[in-house]
Order: C-alpha cells, then structure tokens, then sequence
C-alpha cells in the first residue's frame, strides 16, 4: 500500500512479549527490500513503526541466529517480494523444522504449491535442515516479481495417496525410519497408500533433531522429535493430524487456510476455500489484513452428514 504504520502491544500477553529474532531479521528484510525505515525494531520491543519506500527486490543473506524460524520469516518477505520490481534471491539461516512454524516441508509441498496455482513463483530449496536450539538450517529462496496475483479455489481432492519425508540429524538412522513406519502403519489402516522418504545425515556439531511431514493435496500433519519422545510417537501424532483433515469435507487444513488469507486479498478474482475449524490465526489474519485492504471475506459454516462441519471462506 506504500502507507506508514504503527504496531503496538507486539505478542503483549506472550511469556516473553515483543519482538523475537525472527520477527526483528523479518522487519529488516522488508525494509531492506521496499528501501524503508523503521523506529522502535529491537528484540523485546513492543511497539514499532514502519515507513515503506519503493520495493526494489534485492540479493543477499539473511542469519536469523539460532533456531529462528525460517518459515515465519518467509511469511513476511515473500507477499512484498512478489510485488518488487525484480528478483529476490535470498539464502537464509536458522531453523527449517522448530516449534510453533511450519515445517520447511509443509511450505515446499503444500503452501507453495498453492502459490503457484496462484500464479505466485516462489521457488524454495533446502540445503540444510536446522533444529531447535542450535539451528544452522539454510536454505535459498527464490522470488520472481508478478503483475498479477490470481484467485484461487480449491475443489475437493478424493486422492488416496499420502506423501511425506521422516528426517533427522545428528541421530541414528533408525528414528527417521521407525517415524516413517509408524506413521505408514495408521495412515493404511485407513485406506490409504503412501510414499513416505526418509532423509537422515549425521550433522556433527551443527543441529540435532528429528521430525516429519505428511501431505496429500492442500492437506497436511507434521510432528517433531524431542528428547526423551519415541520415535514411533513422532509418527503417529503426525498421521492422527493429517487422518482428522482428511475425514472433513474441508479443501485446506487449518495452517494453510490462515497463510492464504493475505495472499486471497491481493488476489484480482474470486478465492474460496473450505476449512474444517476457524482458528484464532485464522481469524486474526482476516482482522490484519482487513485493516489494510479494502476487502471482504464472507464466512458461512456448512455441515455433511458424513464428514461434519466446515467452513466455506470466500473473498469475491
């Protein structure tokens, strides 16, 4: 929008409020990019203000530091990135896999997939998977600019193929594998085939952890390994997610539904998707990005006999 703003009570009611590493390495990014500045980015800050420039795209490295979460990062960049007037060619450090983010997986499998139905091309490659607290994951994440982002609609998909990728570093082998065949194990005895890689390497001093991701479609569940938690419980908590999204009459699972919402508003043309719970990140997505587009998201709650209630999300 090229218009100033100003943010306040920053993650106010968190155990540790304000801004984290990641949210100050996102901040810097988009000032970088769009030639402006800011007053009051510091870690812990609570409140800051933000004046944009012209969005030029840009090269270079971005260090989060630790497990800062790559993805969160992205979430920021890539929405402004798309609209600059070139290339945004980025190699980023921190955390691929870590708590309360998308796992790097879900974003190259499911969220970008989505993108570029939308006519979005955001091309991601991991060289290095970093896990909580050390981090040191990598990867380079390309952004064409566009002159259009399209809607998009999502139609049900009846498939009965589920994909996903176990992995770990700096551990045996055998957790990436055992992770994989518990999962395999529920996820058949409902019907369904799957192909499920396994992706292990000993990282030496750099990071160690463990964790998988499902996908079928727009839907997915993902778990992570910490210490003292079997491998095979890795597994199966990420099959029971991605099970409970396929059994609802929904098109996206919860975590892609708030990551599209941006993107539908920017979008020229009609997006509908169907979505099994209104989340709070969900709802609050459609709050922010109201606030600075003129735009509206109709809601209306659907039931089926078989698969329950859902929720349809339209923007016109």
């Amino acid at each position: 929008t090229g218009k100033e703003v100003e943010i306040k009570n920053i993650r106010a009611n968190r155990p540790n409020p304000g801004l984290s590493a990641q949210h100050v390495h996102a901040v810097k990014a988009v000032e970088r990019i769009s030639g402006g500045s800011t007053e009051g980015l510091a870690l812990r800050s609570s409140r800051l203000t933000f004046s944009p420039g012209t969005l030029k795209g840009f090269e270079g490295e971005i260090d989060i530091g630790t497990a800062g979460s790559i993805t969160l990062l992205l979430q920021c960049l890539i929405p402004v990135a798309l609209f600059a007037d070139r290339e945004t060619m980025v190699r980023i450090t921190g955390g691929t896999d870590v708590k309360w983010s998308p796992p790097i997986d879900f974003y190259t499998n499911v969220f970008l997939k989505a993108l570029h139905e939308m006519g979005c091309e955001v091309h991601l490659d991991l060289k290095r998977r970093g896990y909580y607290p050390k981090g040191a994951g990598l990867v380079n994440v390309h952004v064409a600019p566009t002159s259009r982002v399209k809607g998009i609609v999502v139609e049900r998909e009846r498939g009965k193929l589920i994909n996903g990728i176990s992995h770990s570093r700096g551990l045996p082998t055998h957790v990436a594998e055992r992770q994989a065949r518990a999962a395999r194990s529920i996820v058949k005895e409902k019907g369904y085939d799957t192909q499920i890689k396994t992706d292990s390497a000993d990282a030496g001093k750099l990071t160690t952890g463990s964790g998988i991701t499902l996908w079928s479609g727009y839907k997915s569940g993902s778990a992570l390994g910490e210490r003292g938690k079997k491998a095979e419980l890795v597994g199966e908590e990420a099959a029971g997610i991605i099970l409970n999204e396929l059994k609802s009459a929904s098109t996206v699972d919860v975590h892609l539904a708030d990551q599209l919402i941006p993107y539908m508003a920017l979008a020229d043309g009609r997006s509908e998707l169907k979505v099994r719970e209104l989340t709070k990140h969900l709802e609050t997505n459609m709050y922010v990005t109201k606030q600075f587009l003129d735009v509206e998201f109709r809601i209306e709650k659907e039931e089926t006999e078989r698969s329950g209630a859902f929720f349809r999300i339209r923007k016109e």
